[in-house]
């Protein structure tokens, strides 16, 4: 088993690393893809040894039980545990009956869940990555999905002498009232 707080420093840093991506009007593949990039380069900026499509440990259902399935990605980390890495646009159950395998076989399961609504705290030891994206549909009723940086306002200025006030304003005095 994973040590807890190595899970959450992780997806804490994963979700610092995933707040700063931007887009307009991507499709949900399209999504995907570009979370599971950002994903692998934040893991090879680390130094890790990084996988994508990596096996699990987790065998597929029948009629394909023989095969395994995969990770999103997966990284090799040098003398710690490796970090398997989920990445989602649904609430998947076998996600994380997957992600519990991982963790039951030594390894840090993470789950980036991206999209609009509420999302419900997978089961420990699963740490969970939340990206709030936008949707729309196109005309030719394609979801696309956007996230654009939070705008940030400068604070007001403020005036350190005392304000007195001017003359009246003829347009808001008693005459035009009412």
């Amino acid at each position: 088993m994973s040590d807890p707080d190595d899970g959450a420093r992780l997806a804490g840093a994963l979700s610092d690393r995933l707040a700063a991506l931007t887009f307009v009007d991507l499709t949900t593949e399209r999504v995907t893809e570009l979370l599971v990039d950002t994903i692998a380069d934040w893991g090879a900026a680390q130094g890790w040894r990084v996988y994508r499509r990596a096996a699990s440990v987790m065998p597929l259902p029948p009629p394909i039980s023989g095969q395994r399935s995969v990770v999103d990605v997966a990284c090799a980390r040098p003398a710690a545990s490796p970090v398997v890495i989920e990445v989602d646009h649904t609430d998947r159950r076998r996600t994380v009956e997957k992600l519990r395998a991982e963790a039951a076989a030594g390894r840090v399961p993470i789950w980036v869940r991206w999209g609009s609504r509420g999302f419900a705290a997978p089961p420990e030891p699963v740490r969970m990555v939340t990206l709030t994206v936008t949707a729309r549909r196109a005309e030719a009723g394609v979801r696309l999905h956007s996230r654009q940086p939070a705008r940030q306002l400068p604070p007001p200025e403020h005036h350190v002498e005392p304000i007195t006030a001017g003359a009246p304003d003829p347009l808001f005095g008693p005459a035009n009232a009412g």
